[in-house]
């Protein structure tokens, strides 16, 4: 009977050493070390220039090496069709290779992004997903991305990021990356979820996303309108309504970078 309670007390001991030291270096590093290297910036490079002086958007997209660069029209950003379809192609779905065109508000607020941190490229961890049936996230949707700047920490983007108004900004810093959406009303969150996890955002800066809108607002700008595709007027009502309720992505952080 003692060796038995021996036994007992050693395994209790044992499990809550295990629990105490938390994960193993070895499965706690491979997302920090990710995160390291994409936000790694690579000396001495810096964004093109399209012959209109203005700064190039380059997109690099981690899960399939694809890239391309866009010309923008004016320093605010604003893109020709064919831009905006190679930028689709970049930013598609790599398992399934599905593609859907990107929401140009969306594209206009990287490239503001990139220029503001005289980024190289934005790597783009994920853009859109195919939804399912139940979806409301923004990546079936193509207003939403989540991306790295290379030699800018994601908390300072997200400062940046806050100040467009009628966005959604998501802080992930577990995975090591940084979600912007365009929506209806802006709306922030951080979100220690790791990859393959259900997420658990939790809402922050309620009155920074206020001010925001309202300074928006009077700059001119405009929210995005409520997107859904139904057959009747009662279903496109009621995806309306779901789209006001929306606030942090919906779904489990799968953001990944395949090896």
């Amino acid at each position: 009977m003692r060796f038995r309670a021996s036994i007992l007390i050693t395994v209790v001991l044992v499990t809550a050493s295990a629990l105490a030291a938390g994960p193993s270096k070895k499965t706690a590093s491979k997302p920090a070390a990710a995160a390291r290297l994409w936000h790694t910036a690579p000396a001495g490079v810096s964004a093109p220039r399209a012959l209109n002086g203005l700064p190039v958007l380059v997109l690099h997209s981690l899960n399939t090496n694809d890239r391309t660069e866009l010309t923008p029209f004016t320093k605010d950003g604003g893109f020709s069709a064919a831009d905006l379809d190679r930028a689709a192609f970049v930013v598609r779905e790599p398992g399934s290779g599905n593609r859907y065109p990107i929401d140009t508000r969306l594209v206009d607020l990287v490239y503001r992004v990139a220029v503001h941190f005289e980024a190289p490229e934005i790597r783009v961890i994920s853009c859109y997903r195919t939804p399912n049936a139940k979806s409301r996230s923004n990546h079936g949707r193509g207003r939403a991305i989540d991306f790295v700047v290379p030699g800018a920490a994601d908390e300072e983007v997200a400062k940046i990021a806050r100040e467009f108004g009628f966005v959604g900004v998501g802080i992930y810093p577990t995975s090591g990356f940084l979600h912007m959406d365009v929506r209806e009303r802006s709306y922030f969150w951080v979100d220690r979820s790791g990859p393959g996890k259900k997420n658990r955002a939790k809402g922050i800066l309620p009155e920074v996303a206020h001010r925001s809108d309202q300074l928006a607002l009077a700059r001119g700008e405009k929210p995005a309108l409520p997107f859904f595709i139904g057959t009747t007027v009662d279903n496109g009502l009621g995806s309306a309504e779901d789209t006001h309720a929306d606030d942090a992505d919906d779904e489990d952080n799968d953001d990944a970078v395949s090896p």
